[in-house]
């Protein structure tokens, strides 16, 4: 078993949609902020990222949510967006108080705009493509 310690220095895994234009923005918002490295990513429509998905429940054929893995314990939803901005300390830990809100509250607010988000950000034709500088943060 992995101490706790040990595992907040590993790095956790963010899924998410490489086609989305909303998603791969999250994703780039993440790079720039996140200098510590504490995740790596991996695109719903990769191999790793179906088998992370699939691994954790999630129809990647049919995917209305995006996925952070820390070590054996998995996310989704709100809860995975709140851990993400949480582990990027600073300010950031101020999102915690979201926490108050009740889950399925939040993951019906959550599912809301990710069942639209296409409409309303767009759909890119191919995959999100990382920079040299971060392609060995993502998951081949």
């Amino acid at each position: 078993m992995v101490a706790a310690t040990d595992r907040a220095a590993m790095p956790a895994t963010v899924v998410f949609d490489g086609v989305c234009v909303f998603c791969s923005g999250w994703v780039r918002f993440l790079l720039a902020r996140d200098r510590a490295r504490r995740f790596r990513f991996a695109t719903m429509q990769s191999a790793p990222g179906r088998r992370l998905l699939i691994g954790h429940g999630i129809d990647p054929d049919d995917p209305v949510s995006f996925l952070l893995v820390e070590g054996e314990r998995a996310y989704s939803d709100s809860t995975a967006a709140l851990r993400i901005l949480t582990r990027l300390g600073g300010w950031w830990r101020l999102v915690a108080v979201f926490y108050a809100v009740p889950r399925f509250m939040r993951d019906a607010v959550y599912r809301f705009v990710a069942r639209r988000r296409y409409r309303w950000f767009g759909k890119r034709e191919s995959c999100f493509v990382p920079t040299p500088e971060t392609a060995d943060r993502f998951l081949a």
